[in-house]
């Protein structure tokens, strides 16, 4: 499985997207090659079973985790008020 390539940094990233709710499985694919049944079984594994019933149920067929579903014209894969980092120092928002 491709997840076992994966280290502890890249699992718990990998967590925190999947939980985001306008961050796309699509996202997850091209940052990490994980497909969503791969992403499931991931959290599956890796989470309490409470909390990954909470997850599923949460996420499944919420449009924003689709991007096929969603209506988001935009797809950078990061919210707009995320900082822009430029020379290493983070930019105050204006």
């Amino acid at each position: 499985m491709k997840d076992l390539l994966l280290n502890e940094q890249d699992i718990d990233r990998i967590i925190e997207m999947a939980w985001e709710d306008r961050t796309p499985f699509d996202a997850i694919l091209v940052q990490f090659g994980l497909k969503e049944q791969e992403v499931i079984e991931l959290m599956r594994r890796e989470m309490k079973a409470s909390s990954w019933r909470m997850w599923r149920e949460r996420v499944q067929g919420r449009a924003t985790k689709h991007q096929a579903k969603s209506l988001a014209e935009d797809f950078r894969f990061k919210c707009t008020l995320q900082r822009k980092i430029s020379f290493n120092k983070i930019s105050k928002r204006k």
